[in-house]
């Protein structure tokens, strides 16, 4: 009978997975875990009115896979037939909210003004990054301030997505630290969100889904359509009357104060090419051929600033409060040596867990806490290596500042 019962319970949640829930259900949990802070006016007059809309997408695999972010975009051209819409996908597997926050201006800015704008991160800032409650501050709230300094009235909507051990730790009725950071962040800056990690694991405990149905860390269409339907239904609640005939934009100012003063507000990439090579580093496509490992096609044609031999120096002059680099990071990923405006060196090793395997993309910060002006990096290679790691190199992608 446990089983039947059981069979029964995954068939009806595949079923209704396919269209929004039932009026019950989105009353009840569904409903608790959307946090709607915006009327979501200001992209409506864009879409209604102007018949044109941007809206980006930034995030790591979940985003850049075919899940969500397709389902939302053919729900806005359904409900706006007559709109032209400029679609911005983002996502990068692997990336963290720092890496995010620094690639923000070139991969999502830079293709105009954004009217709705999706930022997904939890996971990759637990599973990827492994980040500190302050490292998750830093790069969800340097990517909303910075959008809302270049576009104050940008729409945006932030949404946690969930892994086994975030999923565990929501059914102790406790909350994950990327997401509890996160929602810090969103709430101070008065963004909506859409809390799917606890819609998750609360339908999941009510025994209405199940981790297989749902689809794992990489949802299944069916656990992605419980995320869509939920943005579905926040913006049909908002959009539920008619617009009225005075609607105006209406910017949302961002608090006076930063969380953490020294959040990623500012970020940018900074060409290697701006770098001084002084001894040992080359500025090209590294032979990824001669190189063991999985590499990722997005990356293979890029020209990176890179180097092998210990020893190998290089400097850069930045203005801001932070530097650092956006690598990919292989099975020879090695150590390098950062030292600021003639200061101590400090050794960082590139060598990720997931570098085994994979030439894998992740940002490194050398130093996060400058004073504001400008600076110069002196970068070598180290002698010493991750004693994972097969050899001593560096292949720099950008270098990040803020």
């Amino acid at each position: 009978m446990k089983l039947l019962l059981s069979v029964v319970s995954t068939l009806a949640v595949a079923v209704c997975t396919n269209s929004l829930f039932a009026a019950d259900q989105a009353s009840g949990p569904q409903s608790e875990n959307i946090a709607a802070r915006s009327p979501f006016s200001n992209c409506r007059i864009r879409f209604e009115r102007e018949k044109r809309g941007h809206v980006a997408f930034i995030g790591g695999s979940i985003t850049e896979m075919n899940g969500y972010r397709p389902m939302v975009c053919e729900s806005l051209r359904e409900r706006f037939p007559q709109t032209e819409f400029t679609f911005t996908d983002a996502g990068i597997s692997s990336t963290c909210s720092t890496t995010g926050a620094f690639r923000l201006a070139s991969d999502v800015l830079s293709q105009g003004p954004v009217d709705l704008f999706f930022v997904e991160f939890a996971v990759n800032d637990d599973q990827d990054a492994m980040h500190s409650r302050r490292e998750c501050i830093r790069g969800l709230e340097g990517i909303i301030r910075h959008c809302r300094q270049y576009n104050p009235n940008m729409d945006i909507v932030v949404t946690y997505f969930v892994n086994p051990s975030m999923l565990e730790t929501l059914q102790n009725d406790k909350q994950p630290l990327s997401i509890a950071a996160h929602a810090d962040v969103a709430e101070y800056y008065d963004v909506s969100t859409i809390h799917l990690a606890r819609e998750v694991a609360q339908r999941i405990t009510a025994g209405s889904l199940n981790w297989d149905v749902y689809g794992g860390t990489h949802p299944k269409p069916a656990g992605n359509r419980v995320c869509a339907d939920m943005i579905e239904s926040m913006l049909s609640t908002a959009w539920s009357k008619p617009l009225p005939a005075d609607a105006k934009l209406q910017p949302r100012p961002s608090p006076e104060k930063l969380l953490d003063e020294n959040s990623y507000s500012s970020g940018h990439f900074v060409n290697p090419s701006q770098a001084e090579v002084i001894s040992g580093w080359s500025l090209g496509i590294p032979d990824w051929q001669q190189l063991p490992g999985g590499k990722r096609a997005r990356f293979n044609e890029l020209p990176m600033l890179h180097a092998t031999k210990p020893g190998s120096e290089t400097t850069l002059k930045f203005t801001g409060r932070a530097i650092g680099a956006y690598v990919v990071a292989g099975p020879d990923a090695g150590i390098v040596e950062a030292s600021i405006d003639g200061g101590a060196f400090t050794k960082h090793d590139l060598f990720h867990r997931f570098s085994k395997g994979l030439h894998y993309p992740r940002t490194v910060m050398f130093n996060a806490d400058l004073p504001p002006g400008e600076h110069t990096l002196r970068l070598r290679i180290s002698s010493e290596h991750n004693p994972e790691s097969s050899g001593t190199a560096a292949r720099i992608i950008q270098f990040c500042a803020n």
